[in-house]
């Protein structure tokens, strides 16, 4: 079964309402453009949320995160 697809312009209109139904239903949107799909939205599975692990691609990660933007 595929996952419906929608046009942005129902999306923008409807987008608060198709969060609730993706959340309620556990089934996924493809946001189409033109009848060309450029997302989806999916439901978040309780059990991931918060876990797993985040890798920063900078060089030097206390530059990164220092309060003096000049640093």
């Amino acid at each position: 079964m595929s996952d419906p697809a929608v046009p942005a312009s129902v999306f923008k209109a409807r987008c608060l309402a198709m969060l609730d139904e993706v959340a309620t239903t556990h089934r996924s949107l493809v946001i189409t453009k033109h009848g060309v799909p450029v997302a989806r939205v999916v439901p978040i599975d309780n059990l991931a949320v918060g876990r797993g692990s985040v890798t920063l691609l900078a060089d030097d990660d206390e530059a990164y995160f220092s309060a003096d933007p000049d640093a």
